[in-house]
């Protein structure tokens, strides 16, 4: 299966990219040249694996009979300091609130989206130490 996205630079540092119909703009910081007329690209990656993940984890807890009343999915990439810069560590904070949550069967759809369905994990973790944990809050 391929996949095709265009990014039309748009002015100074900013693009903007079509995706699935949706308008995703991205920019630099000011001192790089950018306006801030979108977000910049790095933090997209860690939204990419919060999203792809997320959607993995909440599919097999619905199938597990599990539906939290809040799931987020916090992400935070430490990225290294020589260029190109890229994440080398990311942690991955799955935090759920609900009824009957238990964290054995959370923790077991985690590892189902780490180990075999998050595509987005597996492409990262070949660069990048990733950790995770789980927060069941009250």
């Amino acid at each position: 299966m391929k996949a095709r996205i265009d990014c039309i630079w748009k002015q100074g540092m900013a693009f903007e990219a079509d995706v699935n119909g949706f308008k995703i703009r991205m920019d630099a910081d000011p001192e790089m040249g950018g306006v801030n007329y979108g977000p910049k690209p790095k933090p997209l990656t860690l939204i990419s694996l919060a999203g792809c993940t997320g959607m993995d984890v909440i599919s097999i807890l619905k199938k597990m009979k599990i539906e939290p009343e809040y799931f987020n999915i916090a992400v935070e990439g430490e990225l290294t300091e020589e260029h190109p810069k890229y994440y080398h560590k990311i942690h991955v904070i799955y935090e759920l609130k609900g009824k009957d949550i238990e964290v054995e069967k959370v923790d077991k759809a985690v590892n189902l989206s780490r180990d075999r369905y998050c595509g987005i994990y597996e492409l990262l973790r070949h660069r990048a130490e990733i950790t995770y944990e789980i927060k069941i809050l009250d």
